[in-house]
């Protein structure tokens, strides 16, 4: 080898794995890194080929009711990952008013998307972060105490309860544990 060019290490290796691009990277149509390993219900990459549930477009706009009820179906299912990346497409969409309601939704189903993984400290940390941002947002001058009808005290009860529990050790379902956004 007479060069670092005529070092084989350096060629693009084929991927033994299914849908793995050849050169190791996963690139969106603009050519940014992005990671297209399918994904469980809580988020975490499954091996390429494996069969995961259907990921969340990310930027989709969509009304403030439509959020609540594509969240919830998402919650419901077990899939809270998958629902924080609505809350946060609302957060990043949304009216300069609306941005801490929608960022801590986003913080609580990232919460309860810990807790279903076994993470109990940072589980409990954002289930209480999100809790905070809910109720902060309603009391504020730009808030409201139900909007788009989710009852926003009874969402940072349920978070600030689940977090007590998942510090105390109770494994969490996220399915089972869901919270019910409108009441």
């Amino acid at each position: 080898m007479d060069s670092p060019a005529d070092n084989p290490a350096d060629d693009p290796v084929e991927s033994t794995d299914t849908d793995r691009p050849a050169d190791g990277r996963d690139r969106d149509d603009e050519g940014r890194a992005r990671n297209a390993r399918p994904r469980d219900g809580l988020g975490r990459p499954l091996p390429y080929g494996a069969e995961g549930v259907p990921r969340q477009p990310e930027g989709v706009v969509r009304a403030p009711d439509d959020t609540v009820a594509e969240a919830q179906r998402l919650l419901d299912g077990g899939q809270p990952f998958h629902a924080h990346e609505v809350f946060e497409d609302a957060w990043k969409s949304g009216p300069d008013g609306e941005r801490e309601l929608w960022r801590g939704l986003a913080q609580l189903a990232v919460g309860l998307t810990h807790a279903a993984r076994g993470n109990a400290t940072g589980g409990a940390r954002l289930l209480r972060r999100g809790a905070a941002s809910v109720t902060g947002w309603a009391a504020s001058e730009s808030g409201r105490q139900r909007p788009y009808g989710m009852d926003l005290d009874a969402v940072a009860g349920w978070a600030r309860g689940l977090a007590g529990e998942v510090e105390a050790g109770v494994r969490v379902d996220a399915a089972a544990r869901a919270p019910r956004l409108r009441g």
